[in-house]
C-alpha cells in the first residue's frame, strides 16, 4: 500500500515537472547530432530538430525558443553573434508595426463595428444569410487585422444575435408558422415527437409540459393541436443550438480564411514574404497585390463552400432559400433585426475619426495594389533609380506614423493623437515579431552550415513524382502539423526545408512555397489550433467533436482550393511552369 502511494505521489510530481523534463531531455537525447557526427550540418540539424521540438510541444513560450540561434549558433561556430542579430529585424517588422498602427485606430475608434454590422445587415436575417453575413464580415475584418483581432470584434455582436434567437425560441410555444428559423427536418421532429405522446418513451420532451396541457376528452382537435406543439417547441429548441453551433464555427474558420487574401492577413503570409525576400533577393515575384489576385478567388471559393457546408451539417440539406423570394418577416426575424439594429444605433453617427481611420485603411490599401502590380507600370516606377528601395513596408509606416500625430479631436478640446503609444504597444504582437526573427536567423543559419544543400540532395528522388503530386504532399504535411502547432512556428520550420526541396527537383520554389504557406492557415480542427478557435470555443456554444467534424470538410475544401488555384491562375500569375532566373541552379553531383 505503501508502494503504491510513493508510485502515485512520483507519477504525479514527473506529471506536473513533464514540461522541464522535455525541456532537459530534449537536448540531451539530440547531443550525438554534434558531438559524433560532428560537422557543421549536423550541428545545425542539432539546433532546428530543438527548436521544431520546442515549437511543436511549447514547453518554453515560442518567443524565447526563437532565441536559440543566437544562443548556439555563436556557440557551434555556424554565425557569429553580430550576424546572427542582423537577422532579428527586418523589413517584415516595419510592415507588421504600420499595419498595426492602422489595426489600432481601427479598434479604438469602432470602425470594426461598424463595419460588421452593416455587412450583416445587407444580408438580412434568414439564418443562412446571416450565417454568410457573419462569415463575410469576419473574413473581410481579417484580411486587414490579426484574426485573433477579427473574431473578438466580431463574436460580441454573434453573442448578442444568438442569446437573442435562443430566447425567441424558448419562448415561441405558441405553434406559429416560423419558416426562417425552422429546419428542414422538422416535420421529421414533429412526427416522431407525435408518437412519442402516446407511448411516453421520448427522453428528450420535457414532462412537465406534458403536465401543463389540458386536453378535454371531448376535443380531439385540442389534443392534436397539443401534439404539435409540445414536439414543435423541443426541435425549435434544437435548431436554435445548431444555429448557435453553425454561426461560432462559422465566425472562426471565416477569421482564418480572410487572413489568407492579403499579405497582412496573417503572420504565416508575412514570414513568407519577408523570407522570399530574404533568400532569394532578386525575385520580385510577390507582391501585395499579386498576392491579393491569387488568393481572392481561393478565400471566396472557401467562404462559399464553407458555408454551404456548416449549413448542411449543422442546420439542414433544404437550400430553397436560394431561389425563393423574401416574404414578410416573422416574429423571430423581426427580434433578430432589432438586435441589429439596436447594436448598430448605440454607435451613433459615423465619428470624424471613423471617416480619418476609413481614408487611411483606403489609401494604404490603394497604395499597396499600385505600387508594382505587374502587369503595368506602377507608382513606385516614379522613383526610377529608387523603385526597389520602396516596398509595402514603406508605405505602411508612412501611414501608420501618420495616426500618431494628426489630432483626434478639433481645437475645442485638447490635443489628442488618434493612438497613442501605450495603445499601439498593448497591440503589437511581440511574440511574433521575436518568432518570426528566430525563424530567419535558423533559415540562415542552414544556408552558412549547408544544411540546406545537404536536405535538397536528400530530397532529390521526389522530383521523379508530378510536381502537383508533390505539391500535395507538402500541403498535406503542414495541414497536419498546423493542427497541434502555431501558423508562424510551423512556417518558419518548413520553409527552410521546402525551399532547397524546389530547388533540388527543378521547381519553381513558388509552386511549392506558396501552398505551403497557405497551408499553415488551414488549422480548423481542434480549439487549440489557433487563437480564433480557441476564442469561439470559449462561448461555451460548441463542443471539440463539432469542431473536429466540421474542420475535416473545410481542410479537405481548402486544400482542394488551393490545388484547383496553383494549377490555374496561379501558373501565368507567377509563371509557376519555368525555372526563375532568380532561383540558384542546383547540382546533385555537386560535392
Amino acid at each position: 500500500m505503501c508502494d503504491r502511494r510513493m508510485l502515485s505521489k512520483l507519477s504525479e510530481a514527473l506529471w506536473n515537472y513533464h514540461s522541464l523534463l522535455l525541456i532537459i531531455l530534449t537536448p540531451l537525447l539530440l547531443l550525438p547530432l554534434p558531438l559524433v557526427i560532428g560537422t557543421k550540418e549536423a550541428e545545425c540539424g542539432f539546433v532546428m530538430m530543438l527548436m521544431a521540438i520546442y515549437w511543436v510541444t511549447e514547453v518554453i513560450p515560442l518567443s524565447m525558443t526563437a532565441m536559440l540561434p543566437a544562443i548556439l549558433f555563436p556557440l557551434f561556430g555556424i554565425m557569429s553573434s553580430s550576424n546572427v542579430a542582423k537577422e532579428y529585424f527586418n523589413n517584415f517588422h516595419f510592415l507588421l508595426v504600420g499595419v498595426v498602427c492602422l489595426a489600432t485606430s481601427i479598434e479604438k475608434w469602432g470602425l470594426h463595428r461598424r463595419v460588421a454590422l452593416r455587412l450583416v445587415t445587407l444580408v438580412g436575417v434568414n439564418p443562412a444569410w446571416l450565417l454568410l453575413g457573419f462569415m463575410s464580415g469576419c473574413a473581410f475584418l481579417s484580411m486587414w487585422v490579426q484574426n485573433t483581432s477579427a473574431v473578438t470584434m466580431v463574436m460580441p455582436i454573434v453573442d448578442a444575435v444568438l442569446q437573442q434567437i435562443l430566447k425567441a425560441n424558448e419562448e415561441g410555444y405558441s405553434g406559429e408558422d416560423n419558416p426562417t428559423l425552422e429546419l428542414d427536418e422538422i416535420n421529421n421532429c414533429t412526427a416522431k415527437n407525435k408518437e412519442a405522446l402516446s407511448d411516453s418513451t421520448e427522453p428528450d420532451v420535457p414532462t412537465e409540459t406534458f403536465t401543463s396541457v389540458q386536453i378535454p376528452a371531448e376535443s380531439q382537435p385540442a389534443a392534436d393541436e397539443a401534439a404539435e406543439n409540445v414536439p414543435t417547441a423541443s426541435c425549435r429548441r434544437r435548431q436554435g443550438r445548431m444555429l448557435c453551433k453553425a454561426m461560432c464555427i462559422g465566425i472562426a474558420y471565416s477569421s482564418s480564411i480572410g487572413g489568407i487574401t492579403t499579405l497582412p492577413g496573417t503572420s504565416a503570409n508575412l514570414i513568407f514574404s519577408e523570407y522570399l525576400n530574404h533568400v532569394y533577393p532578386d525575385c520580385n515575384s510577390i507582391n501585395f497585390a499579386n498576392w491579393f489576385l491569387l488568393c481572392l478567388p481561393i478565400s471566396v471559393i472557401m467562404l462559399l463552400l464553407t458555408w454551404f457546408w456548416l449549413y448542411w451539417l449543422f442546420i439542414g440539406s433544404d437550400f430553397k432559400f436560394l431561389w425563393q423570394c423574401r416574404g414578410e418577416q416573422s416574429d423571430r426575424e423581426r427580434a433578430v433585426k432589432k438586435v441589429l439594429e439596436d447594436e448598430y444605433k448605440k454607435l451613433g453617427a459615423i465619428s470624424s475619426q471613423e471617416i480619418f481611420t476609413g481614408v487611411v485603411f483606403v489609401v494604404m490599401v490603394l497604395l499597396w495594389l499600385t505600387r508594382s502590380p505587374g502587369f503595368v507600370p506602377g507608382w513606385a516606377s516614379l522613383f526610377p533609380h529608387k523603385s526597389n528601395y520602396i516596398t509595402d513596408a514603406t508605405v505602411a509606416l508612412v501611414l501608420g506614423v501618420l495616426l500618431f500625430f494628426v489630432p483626434a479631436h478639433g481645437p475645442s478640446r485638447k490635443y489628442e493623437a488618434m493612438i497613442s503609444w501605450k495603445e499601439f504597444q498593448a497591440s503589437m504582437p511581440w511574440q511574433v515579431a521575436l518568432l518570426v526573427g528566430g525563424g530567419f536567423a535558423l533559415a540562415k543559419g542552414a544556408e552558412e552550415s549547408g544544411l540546406s544543400l545537404w536536405v535538397a540532395r536528400l530530397m532529390t528522388p521526389l522530383g521523379d513524382l508530378p510536381v502537383l503530386a508533390t505539391v500535395t504532399i507538402a500541403c498535406l504535411i503542414v495541414t497536419t502539423l498546423t493542427e497541434v502547432t502555431s501558423n508562424a512556428a510551423t512556417i518558419t520550420i518548413f520553409l527552410p526545408i521546402l525551399s532547397p526541396l524546389a530547388e533540388a527537383i527543378h521547381v519553381n520554389p513558388l509552386y511549392i512555397l506558396i501552398p505551403a504557406t497557405l497551408c499553415t492557415s488551414f488549422s480548423f480542427l481542434l480549439p487549440v489550433s489557433n487563437p480564433p478557435n480557441a476564442v469561439v470555443y470559449a462561448y461555451g456554444h460548441i463542443t471539440i467533436m463539432d469542431m473536429v467534424k466540421a474542420g475535416l470538410g473545410v481542410n479537405t475544401i481548402g486544400v482542394l482550393s488551393l490545388l484547383l488555384a496553383m494549377a490555374t491562375w496561379g501558373i501565368p500569375l507567377f509563371s509557376l511552369d519555368t525555372y526563375p532566373e532568380w532561383a540558384p541552379t542546383f547540382n546533385s553531383t555537386t560535392p
